[in-house]
């Protein structure tokens, strides 16, 4: 990879369109330390406390580089537009209007995307309102001399000024990535993705290494002075494992007969159709997660008592509990089945593969053909589900058996906690791979030479 960044920086155009993705990555860190006006949050920020863990503000913190957790004005980043993508994707399934805008090529794409703009905007107001709340019930909010709450037409004006300050980074991020795919390198909005979560690894460090015996593990000596350095080679250890997962397929072999068109003759080639084992990426992990987490956000909202049964509810969805665990899993394989029935028609392939003459050697065309397709997609679903699973639930198991194991007789009981979890990990080896082959082929392009050379 790294000889590939190398090479591809000799060429002018490609280092031009590397330094402008990285102007826009540049941006989106000033921006996400950018203050909205009337909102006053400390240092530590609104997520200093142990009992937001688990929650849908963890998740958004992870996914905006800790942005959302010191209500800047890239706070909601680009999930809204994520979150805008995958509901265009499943609506084009059930509306048959948008599955024409799909089929109808360029045109149909950008009625889609201009469609999925303002989709993106209505759930940025949403979710930059519920924000405010959220930093009004928590007193995050500037006050006026007397130290009170803004009340009548100032507290409208409050308001306003804030929903509309993080609506419009919303607006910005998405336009910013879409700059980055016409004038950059690679995925716009996986690149800012990437940018946010690379951020939070020099707090991952300074948690390792920090002197402070409450946050630190080097500073409590022992068996966590040993595991440390683990944590490293274990995170290079999942890297190495989602590059081969990422880049494992099966090979659907295919035969073509032979046609005579004119006075040519076409056909009669073997090929493949290639099938990815996470044929669904980090999706089911990245809707797992933020379903499970909306129990314990719904919690902070709320008065529960402590040992009652709606808090014994609550407790099943926090990331210490087995329950969670398992939920986890299972949704997980679901979801990786539900993107893989939606990416994938066993009975269109076949018929693209009948209309081109071709057949899959040993299954007859037609109906036999869509069968035997729809059995291979379900056994590599499950085996990509399988694996994905892994990757996500490791970091979670291996804080729960540290915090068995090593906290016994300390102040402050805490495991080695994996803070680059599975899901920012997915993400961060899956921009950098697709980031490279983006760039290979690009100066693939360049070094072609054709018949007339």
């Amino acid at each position: 990879m790294f000889q590939t960044l190398i090479n591809a920086w000799k060429i002018v155009e490609i280092r031009k369109k590397l330094l402008f993705t990285a102007l826009i990555v540049l941006i989106f860190r000033i921006g996400s330390a950018v203050p909205v006006p009337f909102v006053s949050i400390g240092a530590e920020g609104i997520l200093a406390g142990q009992e937001n863990a688990g929650t849908f503000m963890n998740y958004l913190t992870m996914m905006t580089g800790n942005a959302f957790n010191y209500g800047t004005i890239f706070a909601m980043s680009i999930t809204p537009y994520i979150n805008s993508s995958i509901i265009m994707q499943l609506l084009a399934v059930a509306i048959p209007y948008l599955e024409r805008l799909q089929k109808e090529g360029e045109v149909g794409r950008k009625k889609i995307a201009a469609i999925t703009r303002y989709v993106t905007v209505i759930l940025g107001i949403m979710q930059s309102t519920a924000y405010y709340f959220y930093l009004r019930n928590g007193n995050f909010l500037s006050t006026n001399a007397a130290g009170e709450r803004f009340t009548g037409g100032w507290a409208v004006f409050q308001a306003f000024i804030i929903i509309l300050c993080f609506t419009a980074g919303v607006a910005l991020l998405m336009w910013l990535g879409e700059q980055i795919n016409d004038k950059g390198i690679g995925n716009g909005i996986s690149i800012i993705l990437f940018a946010g979560i690379v951020s939070r690894m020099p707090t991952l460090i300074a948690q390792l290494f920090s002197t402070n015996p409450q946050i630190g593990y080097i500073a409590r000596g022992g068996p966590f002075y040993v595991l440390s350095p683990l944590v490293a080679v274990l995170l290079i250890l999942m890297i190495a494992f989602i590059v081969w997962m990422d880049n494992a397929e099966r090979r659907l072999p295919v035969q073509y007969a032979k046609r005579v068109v004119g006075r040519k003759m076409y056909g009669g080639q073997s090929t493949h159709i290639p099938i990815k084992v996470n044929m669904s990426g980090v999706m089911p992990v990245i809707f797992a997660s933020s379903i499970l987490s909306l129990p314990p956000t719904v919690k902070m909202f709320m008065t529960v008592e402590e040992g009652s049964g709606l808090d014994k509810f609550f407790n099943l969805f926090s990331q210490e509990h087995w329950f969670y665990t398992i939920i986890y899993f299972f949704m997980i394989i679901g979801f990786a089945f539900f993107y893989a029935t939606i990416q994938y028609n066993p009975i269109e392939m076949a018929n693209n593969i009948r209309k081109n003459s071709g057949t899959i050697p040993g299954i007859r065309p037609g109906d036999p053909t869509a069968k035997f397709i729809a059995k291979i997609l379900s056994r590599i679903t499950l085996l990509g589900a399988l694996l994905l699973s892994v990757i996500a639930l490791f970091p979670i198991v291996f804080s729960q058996v540290t915090t068995l194991i090593l906290t016994k007789g300390f102040d402050h009981p805490s495991g080695m906690n994996v803070s680059l979890g599975g899901t920012s990990i997915i993400i961060m080896v899956g921009v950098a791979l697709e980031t490279t082959k983006q760039l290979e082929s690009q100066m693939m392009l360049r070094h072609y030479k054709g018949f007339l050379d």
